[in-house]
C-alpha cells in the first residue's frame, strides 16, 4: 500500500450525553483539556517522510456542528482521528465519534482512563482501535500504523505506565482557541501517580501509585510558552502537588524567573503539615488550593480508606492558606453509606462554619475501573446501567437510607446553601484584609465566579463544575444510535469488569513508596 502525501492528525476530547440525550456543549469553558494539548504536542511533524498536521477539538465547547467535517480523510491525505481522556461517562460519546470517523474513511482510537482500566473488547475488531496504555508507550506505533492505513485492534495492555517520565514541553492552544473559555487557561501536569489507596478514586488506576516526575526544565519550558501565548492562568493538574518530589524545585524556579503566572493545584489533607510548602507556593503565584476532604464521618473515611483525612485537623487548612492569601477549595462527596439527609446538612453546616473560600460537593459514585466499582458490583448495589451516568452527579447505586431522587436533591441543595449571600459577604471582606499582589484579581474571580456560577446550577439543578457556562443543544445520541448498533452490534455497552494490572505495573506500583 503506498504511503499518503500527509497525515492529519485530530486529537479529539469528546463530550458525555446529558440526561436528556444531548451532547453536552457550552458556549464558554471552565479549562482546556490537559490531554489534547499534550498530545498535540507530543506528535511529531513527520512519520518516515510523512508530513503529520495536527487539530486538537475539545467537544465541550464547540457549538457549531462544522467540526465533525475534521472526521473526514483530506484527498490525498490520510485522517487519524485520536478519542483522548475518554472516561466511563464519555465513552459512548466516544464510540459514536469513532464509529462516525471510520464510516467516513478514516481512522480511530479511543484512549483514555476508560479504556485503560475496563474491558472493552465487546467493541474490539470493530472498525476504532483502542490504546490500554500512556499515550508514551503507544502513540508512536499508532501513527506508524496509521501512515501505513491500518490500526491494530487494541494498543499497549501489557503496560499501563512509564517507569519514568520524559514529556515534550506543552504547547498551549492558540489564542482563537483559548477564546472558547470564561479564563484563557492550560492544565500542565509536573507529575503523576498517588501514592494513597481510596478505593473510590481512578487515579491510582490510570497512573498507578509512583509518583514520576517530569523535568523541572520540561514544565519551566511549558509555563514560558504559555504565558507567552496569551495563558492568564494555569492549573498543575497532578493530584497531590505536595507529594510531587520536585515541588519546591520548581516553585523555587518560578519565584527565581519571576514568572508571574497565577496558578492553583491539588493537595492532599496533609498539606497543612508542610507550612513551608504553602509559604513557596504563595509566592510562586499560587492563587487556590484544591483539597478532598470529602467528608467529616470518620466512619465514611475509613469505609473509602482515606486514612490521611484528619477531620478534626481540617480548619488548620483554611488558616494556614488564609494565612498566605491563597484562596481553600474544598471538594466534599455525599451519599457515603452511612449518610442520612441530616448528616448531610451538618456536613454543609459545619464547612460553613469553617469557611473555606469554595466548596464543591459530588455524589458517591462507583466509578469503572476503581476497586469501589469492583465491591458494590460484586455485592450487586449498582443499579445504573448506562454508562453515561457514571459522572459522580448521578446517584447509580442503591443507598441503604437514601433514595435516588433525595441525594439528587440533597446535592443541589448543598450548592445553595453553601453559597448564600453571608458567604460571598465573608469571603470578599477576608480578601479584602489582604494586600494585593498579582494573585488577587484571580483570588477574587475564581471565588466569585464560583459562587455565582454554583447558585445558578443549583436552581436549574445541574451540576455547577459541569464543564462550562451557557449550555448549547446541537445534537444528541439518538442521531447516532443506527451506526452505534451497526459498528458494534449493541446499543449500549455493557457494565465492564476491571482490567487487572500486567506484571510490569504490579512491580512499579510495589517500588511506590505508599502512605
Amino acid at each position: 500500500m503506498s504511503l499518503p502525501q500527509r497525515l492529519r492528525v485530530v486529537i479529539f476530547k469528546p463530550g458525555k450525553y446529558d440526561p436528556m440525550g444531548f451532547v453536552e456543549r457550552f458556549r464558554w469553558g471552565f479549562m482546556p483539556n490537559a490531554t489534547v494539548r499534550y498530545l498535540a504536542s507530543l506528535t511529531p511533524r513527520s512519520i518516515e517522510g510523512t508530513p503529520c498536521s495536527v487539530e486538537a477539538v475539545d467537544e465541550y465547547v464547540q457549538t457549531d456542528l462544522d467540526y465533525l467535517k475534521l472526521l473526514e480523510p483530506e484527498a490525498g491525505g490520510r485522517t487519524l482521528v485520536a478519542l483522548v481522556g475518554v472516561q466511563s461517562h464519555q465513552f459512548h460519546r466516544a464510540l459514536d465519534l469513532a464509529a462516525l470517523a471510520v464510516s467516513r474513511g478514516s481512522l480511530a482510537v479511543i484512549g483514555g482512563p476508560h479504556p485503560m482500566t475496563c474491558d472493552t473488547t465487546e467493541a474490539h475488531g470493530r472498525g476504532p482501535s483502542f490504546a490500554l496504555s500512556e499515550a508514551e508507550l503507544v502513540w508512536e506505533p499508532i501513527l506508524r500504523d496509521a501512515i501505513r492505513g491500518e490500526l491494530a485492534p487494541t494498543y499497549g495492555g501489557d503496560r499501563r505506565w512509564q517507569a519514568r517520565l520524559d514529556p515534550p514541553v506543552v504547547s498551549p492552544p492558540p489564542r482563537r482557541e483559548l477564546q472558547r473559555y470564561v479564563v484563557p487557561l492550560l492544565g500542565v501536569y509536573p507529575a503523576r501517580g498517588c501514592p494513597y489507596s481510596c478505593n473510590f478514586c481512578s487515579v491510582i488506576k490510570i497512573a498507578g501509585h509512583a509518583v514520576r516526575s517530569q523535568p523541572i526544565a520540561t514544565t519551566m519550558a511549558t509555563l514560558r510558552a504559555a504565558k507567552a501565548g496569551g495563558v492568564r492562568m494555569v492549573m498543575f493538574t497532578s493530584d497531590n502537588f505536595n507529594k510531587y518530589p520536585e515541588a519546591a524545585g520548581l516553585l523555587e524556579a518560578m519565584i527565581q524567573e519571576n514568572l508571574r503566572i497565577p496558578f492553583f493545584v491539588q493537595c492532599d489533607a496533609m498539606i497543612e503539615r508542610q507550612p513551608e510548602l504553602v509559604a513557596l507556593l504563595a509566592r510562586a503565584g499560587c492563587f487556590q488550593i484544591f483539597v478532598g476532604v470529602e467528608s467529616f464521618s470518620i466512619e465514611a473515611l475509613r469505609g473509602v480508606h482515606k486514612l490521611h483525612n484528619t477531620p478534626a485537623r481540617y480548619a488548620e487548612i483554611v488558616r494556614l492558606f488564609r494565612e498566605h492569601r491563597i484562596g481553600t477549595h474544598f471538594s466534599s462527596i455525599i451519599g457515603f453509606p452511612n449518610d442520612t439527609a441530616e448528616s448531610v446538612r451538618d456536613h454543609v453546616d459545619t464547612l460553613r462554619r469553617l469557611g473555606p473560600d469554595v466548596a464543591s460537593f459530588h455524589i458517591l459514585t462507583p466509578v469503572p475501573g476503581t476497586e469501589q466499582y469492583d465491591e458494590f458490583r460484586r455485592n450487586g448495589w449498582i443499579t445504573e446501567t448506562n454508562l453515561d451516568r457514571f459522572d459522580a452527579t448521578t446517584t447509580t447505586w442503591r443507598h441503604p437510607r437514601l433514595t435516588s431522587r433525595r441525594l439528587s436533591d440533597l446535592l443541589f441543595e448543598s450548592y445553595r446553601r453553601f453559597y448564600d449571600a453571608k458567604h460571598l459577604a465573608r469571603c470578599a471582606v477576608n480578601l479584602g484584609r489582604s494586600s494585593a499582589d498579582f494573585r488577587t484579581r484571580e483570588t477574587v474571580f475564581a471565588v466569585a465566579a464560583a459562587s455565582v456560577q454554583a447558585r445558578l446550577a443549583a436552581r436549574r439543578r445541574t451540576h455547577p463544575m459541569a464543564g462550562g457556562v451557557m449550555r448549547v443543544r446541537r445534537d444528541r445520541s439518538s442521531d447516532y444510535r443506527a451506526l452505534r448498533r451497526k459498528t458494534y452490534g449493541f446499543d449500549s455497552a455493557a457494565l465492564p469488569d476491571n482490567l487487572p494490572l500486567s506484571a510490569a505495573d504490579e512491580q512499579l506500583n510495589r517500588s511506590a513508596r505508599l502512605v
